[in-house]
């Protein structure tokens, strides 16, 4: 006993062998087949505007970081997956010069003026996304969708207006067939580069929740949420017209439900606040889609929820062990 040693360390005392590097490179990995069959439907210009936007990112967070004498942390990865996901969010249509400015508003402005990786309170790549659909709206949604007669979108496309347009705009009750369905579920429809194909995003989101990056509970709580509304909204008589099965395979629902409504820094850390953020996310997205103005809804449901994201956790951290209560 005399020569026993004990070794004393500061907390945090439960570690893992994760690394930001290996989360955000699994992320990436996730992201690739959604990434594939975006540049499938929509050719080399997808590619393009993919690699302006990764690179963009990365400049942009390695020059503030150098102007403001901080560490250059770009190997850590997570500039390139806010890049990523900010092409993924832009219609093919694009002009080149779209995911830069993108990008700057996504690094310095929504991130690394709030500390960097970890202290943003919205997402980087849905706040860019909102930044430029405001600031460019002719350039970012409707006209900009594009679309061939056999779905593969590229130099030969044709302006198509989205399927949830085409619902939101539909004053008759409309129905879908096995071919409108498979389209969905496979991208062979318009959209934005990185939403089309739901069956990829699924796979991703899955390989996500295998490798524990992410919860199940956002997800599925988001996608439900909307599905279940939807379909109130659809048999009482509010919204006849709308298709709620479909509607959660188009539009970016599944993109933002499995891979930016996750994002660590701006989503709960609790497992009942991060349902709460799935149903809160899936609730304002239904809103936004029956009764707005704009027929998508995901990104300014996630980006409402993310400001909610302090309180949820405050209301729902579990109870200090031993605690007692105030006297009131």
């Amino acid at each position: 006993m005399e020569n026993l040693k004990l070794l004393v360390s500061s907390t945090p005392h439960i570690r893992s062998n994760d690394s930001i590097e290996k989360i955000m490179g699994d992320v990436l990995i996730a992201l690739a087949p959604a990434s594939i069959m975006g540049i499938y439907f929509f050719g080399f210009k997808a590619l393009l505007l993919m690699i302006i936007s990764m690179a963009s990112c990365v400049l942009f967070e390695a020059g503030y970081q150098k102007l403001t004498k901080q560490p250059v942390t770009v190997t850590d990865l997570s500039a390139l997956v806010t890049g990523l996901l900010l092409a993924l969010n832009l219609p093919v249509s694009s002009p080149v010069w779209l995911p830069i400015v993108g990008g700057f508003f996504a690094i310095v402005v929504a991130k690394q003026v709030f500390g960097g990786l970890g202290q943003n309170f919205i997402n980087p790549a849905l706040a860019a996304r909102a930044f430029l659909v405001a600031s460019y709206p002719t350039l970012t949604t409707g006209g900009a969708f594009t679309q061939t007669a056999k779905g593969v979108i590229g130099i030969d496309g044709i302006s198509a207006a989205t399927p949830l347009a085409q619902i939101a705009e539909s004053k008759d009750i409309l129905t879908v067939s096995s071919s409108d369905f498979v389209n969905a579920i496979f991208g062979n429809i318009g959209g934005t580069i990185g939403e089309t194909c739901a069956v990829a995003l699924i796979l991703g989101g899955i390989y996500l929740i295998v490798r524990k990056v992410i919860s199940w509970k956002i997800p599925v709580s988001y996608i439900l949420t909307v599905l279940i509304l939807t379909s109130i909204f659809k048999y009482t008589g509010i919204a006849p017209n709308r298709l709620p099965l479909y509607e959660i395979f188009t539009g970016g629902l599944m993109l933002g439900a499995f891979f930016m409504a996750t994002d660590y820094a701006s989503s709960p850390v609790t497992p009942v606040g991060q349902i709460i953020m799935g149903i809160g996310c899936g609730l304002i997205t239904t809103l936004i889609r029956i009764f707005g103005g704009y027929p998508e809804g995901v990104s300014y449901s996630i980006l409402l929820m993310n400001l909610c994201v302090p309180l949820i956790d405050r209301y729902t951290k579990p109870k200090i062990f031993g605690e007692v209560k105030k006297n009131a």
